[in-house]
């Protein structure tokens, strides 16, 4: 009786042991999944931050390049506004006369 009483507590002690190992491992391995998606998330934020300035360089150069064009669009109409005006203080008489 008392060996199958101290087996007994052999069984509940290595029982215990093992659950104790069990939760031990939970933890690690909990933690180390936390690490794994905080350090995915590090990644995914650096990558973001990377796309985003070559997004900006590649619209400022596109931006800019449309820019351009519209500047010498509004040149160009400047300029024929103010011939346009020039006539018209020229012959402006003339065209109301007829």
């Amino acid at each position: 009786m008392m060996s199958q009483s101290q087996g007994i507590q052999q069984l509940l002690q290595a029982e215990k042991l093992v659950a104790e190992k069990v939760s031990e491992s939970c933890k690690r391995k909990n933690q180390r999944l936390k690490q794994a998606e905080e350090e995915a998330q590090a990644e995914i934020e650096q990558y973001r931050l990377q796309r985003g300035k070559e997004f900006k360089a590649k619209e400022a150069a596109a931006l800019g390049s449309h820019g351009r064009c519209s500047s010498e669009v509004e040149k160009v109409t400047q300029e024929k506004m103010a011939v346009l005006q020039n006539y018209l203080q020229q012959k402006g008489d003339a065209i109301l006369c007829v």
